[in-house]
């Protein structure tokens, strides 16, 4: 500020209000789950529940991997979305995501930050996120332009220390429940 007094003259000040830390249109969840568990859950919750336009977050581009392999191999259409991989890939996976034509995307934070698709029913955090604006900037995949949308976060016993940050960021608490015994029903072997 003392420099812009200086070196300019009559200078304006321009201040931009924060944006809202969480959208009012985002339902969110966290499931105290173990990470052994973790796969099941998500499995069960796409499945059970028929959702045709998922993303899910996690911290590692090796998780990211991991998952989006897991899930083709159980017959859901997934993609990953990570640093790993070519520009030309990620465009091709976005487009097919936005189409409908694959029902999950597995991202990490980097790639995750500027995606921009209708529609996107439920965000899920694999992994809950070291950084707490970074929740913030996940769950705001879902509930855009004024549509509902539900964020479910599984906290760990790896990353369940990062709740009270989030809370902390959020100005609230987020109710912390045990999902129930049939999301963690083991995934039925492929034939």
């Amino acid at each position: 500020m003392n420099l812009a007094k200086q070196w300019t003259t009559d200078p304006a000040i321009v201040e931009i209000e924060a944006e809202h830390v969480a959208s009012d249109t985002v339902e969110q969840h966290v499931y105290a789950v173990a990470g052994s568990d973790k796969y099941k859950l998500l499995y069960n919750l796409i499945t059970r529940n028929d959702w045709t336009r998922v993303m899910v977050f996690a911290n590692r581009k090796d998780e990211v991997r991991r998952i989006e392999e897991r899930l083709t191999r159980d017959g859901i259409s997934a993609v990953q979305m990570s640093g790993d991989v070519p520009q030309h890939k990620r465009i091709r996976a976005l487009e097919g995501f936005r189409e409908g034509k694959i029902r999950v995307m597995v991202a990490t934070d980097v790639a995750g930050r500027g995606i921009h698709v209708d529609g996107i029913s439920h965000v899920i955090n694999f992994t809950l996120p070291e950084v707490p604006d970074d929740y913030v900037h996940r769950i705001g995949r879902t509930g855009r332009a004024g549509a509902s949308g539900t964020s479910i976060s599984f906290a760990g016993e790896d990353d369940a220390f990062a709740l009270p940050a989030i809370e902390a960021l959020l100005g609230r608490k987020i109710s912390c429940e045990m999902p129930p015994a049939e999301l963690l029903a083991p995934v039925p072997p492929r034939r």
